[in-house]
């Protein structure tokens, strides 16, 4: 992706009902957070303080969706991202999507891993003395209560002075505790919306004054009346601890990506043109520019290494546990933590560009993007706002119409029928577990690219392997070095040196760092497609094919692979065998995958005997050689017409029409970059022992997603009906609709733990 180097708008930052830092509004450059895409759309992510359902992301999806050019909105409720893709190069867009946000009552502003971790800090400290001022008002206002319930021959007076005492305590407690409510349903009411605050605010309001109604009344006319100081505040004070717990825990969901992008150095140190070294911010980094990475610090972007030598720690990156040596001329990924030497390295991509910004990006992508499950939430969520209000409506006429208690039962019974109709838990079923088995994929080495990846990968009952680099290393090897003479070997070996074939790469390899050197040859040249030819010793020499090395006859067993043979005058050719390693793992993988329950095929592009000869070791019945890439197209339609679900995993560039073809897909991280773009997941790591653990979590995920729509529909259908019947008490209301996201959020973070058995 490439910055988009133009005008740069300012975003205002801020956190809606998140403490202090919404009392200012510090502009920040939109510039260095939009980037534009492959296909030429420029895309922008926003962290959106304020949201706290379901409801909050359809208004903000549909309002940022509908402005000219916006060709894609997305917000994920767990992370609180907001990702908005245009067509036009409009440099006034990023603001004006800001601007679209806060104009319905959210904040918004580019992601910054400190801006993010204070502004959560910041919201955490306002939760926790919101909460208590409410939980030592309300224990006074509950002693004064109990002295009222319990006084049977209290006189009018007394009583009425405990209310008025319990007045003084509540109405400066409803008015402090409730700010982050009141803050976020005003700014919704402004933008002429509803959310989940309006009516939270709205029953504690109604309560408090009703309670001071009743004590004026009781005051003037020296009646006895209910008053519900003590609901008032006690409601406000576990409301309170539901949002402070629900903040704690989806934090947990989203930690993932806020620790990745935290390796990301905020400096680097540029060495210029006279060897003096300055301190820039990373964002100015381009390439080109050298740069040194002190021992203990962070590459700030992707580079290559000019001088030095060191290990670089890259194992959130990779999957690799141990320590990378590196020197001149290797890549190093931005992030990757240097544990020995300093170094010096020339940057070779801006920093949204690097490694690090990439995974961020595409685990986003699969985190924001919608699912059957989430659009069902969605669709639920979009008759929330009306639906509740109707519904409280509705009971308070039912009550004053048809009970007999009059104005003041039929209100609270209202109240609490607007505190327990929230959709919370709704909308957090399906995003609360796709964030978090995200997160538990990640840590062990899996990419989820897709948004609807696990979804379609836990219906996979059949997986098809390419061979070359996914069952294999990818890498051949000579496996016949003990029977070729010494003069044969070190005559190829000085040929080997002057190429760059793959074979010819495997046969130094296996010379190792100890052979002596070789003589030079004479009028050395490569054919392309043939070999290499030279003199050395004033004898002719060919390295290369069978037919160009005038071999004859091929040796009838050829089931090792590829070979290359060697011509030394008119002495008799030398047979090189080389076979590309299975990877030790994939006994067990293929193991693990029966486990399962899943069916395995292999197709191959190498010859027959070849794949014959890895099904057999691997046990695998079903296989096919010599498959040309419309070949595999043509194997994964056939089977999808027969009514399995293909998990394809593949490597290779000729892969990539069967990854899209195939009902979900894997690409391992040493993949061609097609193929990666292709496939659903990429591991990270250099093994496939991973790819029945993403089946496993998969599984667990559609599990975990219909237990949440369970709870969450189970609490619905149980309390309401409790409510409008009036069963339910605002209080009680309260802590139900806490208890209820709590719940559903808790039980997704239950994929961070690992699951037992088979996962089926």
């Amino acid at each position: 992706m490439d910055q988009i180097a133009t005008a740069q708008p300012d975003i205002t930052h801020g956190a809606a009902d998140m403490g202090d830092t919404a009392k200012t509004q510090a502009p920040l450059s939109a510039a260095p957070f939009v980037t534009r895409e492959e296909d030429g759309v420029s895309a922008l992510h926003l962290v959106v303080g304020g949201m706290h359902c379901a409801g909050c992301i359809a208004k903000i999806e549909r309002a940022v969706g509908a402005l000219p050019h916006v060709t894609e909105a997305r917000v994920n409720l767990s992370t609180g991202r907001l990702r908005a893709r245009w067509s036009d190069a409009d440099a006034e867009m990023p603001a004006r999507i800001a601007q679209t946000v806060r104009d319905l009552g959210f904040t918004a502003s580019p992601f910054n891993p400190q801006l993010v971790a204070q502004t959560e800090a910041d919201a955490e400290r306002s939760l926790m003395r919101a909460m208590a001022v409410a939980g030592f008002a309300a224990a006074n206002i509950m002693l004064l209560s109990v002295a009222v319930w319990s006084g049977a021959d209290m006189d009018a007076a007394t009583r009425a002075l405990m209310h008025w005492v319990s007045a003084l305590i509540a109405l400066p407690a409803v008015a402090y505790a409730g700010q982050p409510f009141y803050r976020s349903a005003l700014a919704a009411l402004r933008a002429r919306q509803m959310n989940m605050d309006v009516p939270i605010s709205l029953a504690v309001l109604l309560a408090t004054a009703m309670s001071l109604f009743q004590t004026i009344m009781a005051t003037r006319h020296g009646a006895a009346g209910h008053v519900y100081f003590d609901a008032s505040v006690s409601l406000l004070f576990f409301l309170l601890i539901g949002r402070f717990l629900d903040l704690r825990t989806r934090g947990r969901a989203r930690e993932t990506v806020r620790n990745l992008m935290a390796l990301r150095a905020l400096s680097a140190t540029r060495i210029g043109n006279d060897g003096s070294h300055h301190p820039i911010a990373t964002a100015d980094v381009m390439p080109g520019m050298r740069l040194a990475v002190a021992a203990g610090g962070r590459v700030p972007v992707d580079a290559i290494v000019r001088r030095g030598r060191s290990e670089l720690d890259a194992s959130i990156l990779t999957g690799e546990t141990l320590p990378q040596p590196v020197e001149p001329g290797d890549r190093v990924c931005g992030g990757a933590l240097n544990l020995g030497q300093p170094i010096e390295v020339e940057a070779t991509a801006v920093d949204e560009d690097s490694l690090i910004g990439e995974i961020v990006r595409l685990m986003e992508a699969a985190e924001q993007g919608r699912t059957a499950y989430v659009r069902l939430a969605d669709a639920v969520a979009r008759i929330y706002a009306p639906a509740v209000h109707l519904l409280a409506f509705g009971t308070f006429l039912g009550w004053l119409l048809l009970g007999a208690g009059g104005w003041e039962p039929a209100l609270m019974n209202a109240v609490a029928v607007l505190i327990i109709t929230c959709p919370c838990a709704l909308g957090l079923a399906a995003p609360a577990a796709q964030v978090a088995a995200s997160g538990r994929l990640f840590r062990t080495g899996v990419l989820v690219k897709a948004a609807d990846g696990l979804e379609r990968i836990a219906q996979t009952d059949h997986v098809v392997f390419d061979k070359t680099g996914t069952l294999t290393e990818g890498r051949p090897e000579l496996v016949n070095r003990n029977e070729i003479e010494a003069d044969a070997f070190t005559a190829a070996l000085a040929l080997a040196r002057h190429s760059q074939h793959p074979l010819s790469r495997a046969l130094v390899r296996a010379a190792g760092d100890n052979t002596p050197p070789t003589a030079q040859p004479d009028d050395l040249e490569e054919i392309p497609g043939s070999g290499l030819r030279g003199t050395i010793g004033g004898r002719a020499c060919r390295l290369g094919r069978a037919e160009w090395c005038g071999v004859t006859q091929l040796e009838a067993d050829d089931r090792h692979g590829p070979e290359l043979w060697l011509r030394q005058a008119d002495e008799p050719p030398v047979k090189f065998q080389f076979a590309d390693r299975l990877r030790p793992e994939m006994a067990d993988v293929i193991a693990g995958l029966r486990k399962l329950g899943l069916s395995v095929e292999l197709l191959s592009g190498d010859r027959a005997s070849v794949a014959a000869a890895i099904a057999s070791e691997l046990g695998i019945d079903t296989w096919r050689g010599d498959c040309r890439p419309a070949d595999k197209v043509a194997r994964l339609h056939s089977l999808r017409e027969a009514g399995r679900k293909v998990l394809m995993v593949g490597d290779g560039l000729n892969d990539a029409p069967a990854l899209a073809q195939a009902h979900a897909s894997i690409s391992p991280a040493a993949a061609a970059d097609i193929s990666q773009n292709a496939a659903d997941f990429v591991l990270q790591g250099e093994t496939l022992q991973a790819v029945p653990e993403t089946i496993r979590v998969a599984r667990a995920t559609r599990r975990r997603v219909i237990e949440n729509f369970g709870i969450a529909f189970a609490y619905n259908a149980i309390a309401i009906p409790f409510a409008v019947a009036g069963f339910v008490t605002p209080l009680f209301a309260a802590l139900a609709m806490s208890g209820s996201s709590l719940i559903v959020t808790l039980n997704a973070l239950r994929l961070r733990l690992g699951e037992k058995g088979n996962g089926r």
